[in-house]
């Protein structure tokens, strides 16, 4: 993949733009994943005669596009897992989903359980012993009548299965393009975006943000159109 977007690199991290319909790993497909595509451009750089480390510290489903970061050395990829397990690190999502909300802003919350075998999560009752608790919250930046569609900014506060997904689509607001959850936009690509992601630097503990917005083409076109 020759076009890699690298937002930033030093000696302990690479940041970069993961674009849509590219698994984070590796998986049963077989198909090229950011693990290889960005191990390739390290070797490819630095002339490594052997095989490049790489960490993969977080995820972004197959289908989304964003930013996200990944460590070069095996310290680093501990303290960043660490972070993440502490909340540390800032998730912010844009989405293009159906309907009009109920409320410019608001906070989500749900109880969701994963089927490991279709793939997919829904909300369910706290008492179920698989449930884990989905929080989230969002503010409605636009809203197109003629389309019917808002496109809303999302902030994560906890990183469950297919989440946004999810608890967009429970309460009647699923994502356009969504494959799985969705009702419109079937075959589209789903407007799903990571366009935001902060964290303090495995080394210098610096408080990093980056942010990249997608390009407006596609399904990211549809709340345009009148």
């Amino acid at each position: 993949m020759e076009n890699l977007k690298v937002l930033f690199e030093d000696n302990h991290i690479i940041v970069v733009e993961k674009p849509a319909n590219i698994p984070s790993q590796g998986d049963k497909t077989g198909d090229k994943d950011m693990l290889s595509i960005i191990k390739e451009y390290l070797i490819k750089k630095y002339n490594k005669k052997g095989d490049a480390y790489l960490g993969l510290v977080h995820r972004l489903d197959r289908p989304v596009g964003g930013v996200m970061v990944f460590a070069k050395t095996s310290k680093a990829a501990s303290r960043l897992s660490e972070g993440v397990r502490n909340k540390e690190f800032s998730k912010r999502y844009l989405v293009i989903v159906d309907g009009k909300m109920e409320n410019e802003k608001g906070v989500f919350e749900d109880y969701l359980v994963k089927n490991e075998k279709t793939n997919l999560s829904k909300v369910t009752d706290e008492k179920n012993k698989n449930a884990k608790k989905a929080s989230l919250d969002y503010e409605v930046i636009k809203y197109n009548e003629e389309t019917n569609l808002s496109l809303v900014k999302v902030n994560l506060h906890t990183g469950r299965h297919h989440q946004i997904r999810v608890q967009f689509a429970s309460r009647g607001h699923s994502i356009y393009g969504d494959q799985k959850y969705g009702t419109r936009g079937r075959g589209k690509q789903i407007c799903l975006f990571a366009y935001s992601l902060s964290f303090k630097h495995p080394i210098s503990k610096e408080e990093m943000t980056f942010e990249i917005y997608p390009e407006k083409t596609g399904s990211w076109k549809i709340l345009e159109k009148n």
